[in-house]
């Protein structure tokens, strides 16, 4: 965690419920893609979709081995979002869930 001299003006709880609200507020993939952009160097963008991307992997079983080859993910990567997926808040299953249920929702639009 990156550590200070100063107190920041806004208390990092603040801050971080500001972030999630304007996570939230956007509508569109396009205009999340731009917050992103705006917000990330490309670096952390890459780590963000590194980690996003084993995740269905993970929740299919694959092993971490097999992962890697198929995403060229670090082994390491692979098992702090395993260790989250188990023992984490409840993000990334909340998100998956959420994408699964919305790309289903939209195959059935399709048929």
């Amino acid at each position: 965690m990156k550590r200070r001299s100063i107190d920041p003006e806004t208390p990092d709880e603040s801050a971080k419920a500001s972030l999630c609200r304007a996570l939230l507020s956007l509508k569109t993939t396009e205009e999340m893609d731009a917050f992103l952009n705006d917000l990330c160097t490309p670096a952390e963008l890459e780590v963000l979709v590194d980690r996003w991307r084993v995740v269905p992997y993970l929740l299919e079983g694959v092993s971490y081995r097999e992962i890697h080859e198929r995403t060229a993910v670090s082994i390491t990567t692979i098992g702090r979002v395993a260790r989250y997926l188990n023992q984490g808040s409840g993000g990334y299953l909340a998100a998956a869930a959420r994408a699964a249920r919305s790309r289903a929702a939209a195959k059935r639009a399709r048929a």
